[in-house]
């Protein structure tokens, strides 16, 4: 099992905390503002090497790895990224939190979960293979961290989940995430139906149109009113005659 070990040395240089105008004067070097701490000893701000930091951080194993930190020549400590900053819109380091390793005492990390195998649901069922579970939470010592734990999901079909209890387990991890929570299953998409300007056009023609009976049973009752009204108005003319 490939561990998140890193055989290089990271290089850092002691500073003096400040004010966020120094530490705009580091970034300007060149450099990015750190801080390292942990193992019973003070904390101490230091200005690091944004390319080797990338370059862990962009490993295998990420975040999750152990390297050796060289203090200035001073000092010499087993060490693990546990926080970096980034600015938004230009993607440089802003900021990186070291931490003091002991290697005989256990750490609590999150490991991601790699997929391995194709699916019996996929290949026969036509399911489409759903990941919702990408890391796992574990505690063992620093020496012993998985770059990632595989699973194999070759058996999986419809109806059946992978769970963390499913997981391969090695008696040196100590899996901290629910034993039941789902890692991975088979789906499938619902296909959106997208009418065809022939079907539309078929659509259109079923549809009703609005019947003519109605406008000329209005204007049959206009008319029939019309023929009432008649006559009313001839007796009143002759009323008025009449009267004359």
């Amino acid at each position: 099992m490939a561990t998140a070990t890193e055989s290089t040395i990271l290089e850092a240089q002691p500073r003096t905390a400040g004010t966020k105008n120094d530490a705009r004067r580091v970034r300007r070097e060149g450099k990015v503002p750190g801080v390292l701490y942990g193992a019973g000893k003070q904390a101490l701000s230091v200005t690091l090497d944004p390319r080797q930091i990338s370059r862990i951080l962009r490993s295998a194993s990420g975040h999750n790895t152990i390297f050796e930190l060289a203090l200035d020549g001073s000092e010499r400590t087993q060490a693990m990224i546990v926080d970096w900053q980034y600015e938004p819109i230009k993607g440089s380091l802003l900021h990186i939190d070291l931490k003091r390793i002991a290697m005989d005492k256990v750490l609590q990390v999150r490991v991601p979960i790699v997929l391995k195998g194709e699916p019996e649901g996929v290949k026969t069922q036509g399911g489409i293979l759903e990941q919702v579970t990408r890391e796992v939470e574990i505690e063992c010592l620093p020496g012993d961290i998985p770059t990632s734990i595989e699973a194999d999901v070759s058996e999986l079909v419809f109806g059946k989940v992978l769970r963390v209890s499913d997981l391969p387990h090695n008696p040196k991890l100590k899996f901290l995430s629910d034993s039941n929570l789902p890692v991975a299953h088979i789906t499938t998409v619902k296909e959106e139906v997208v009418a065809t300007p022939d079907a539309v056009a078929a659509d259109a023609a079923a549809t009703p149109a609005e019947p003519e009976v109605i406008k000329k049973g209005k204007q049959e009752v206009e008319g029939a009113e019309g023929e009432a009204a008649a006559p009313e108005k001839a007796e009143k003319k002759a009323e008025k005659k009449e009267k004359k």
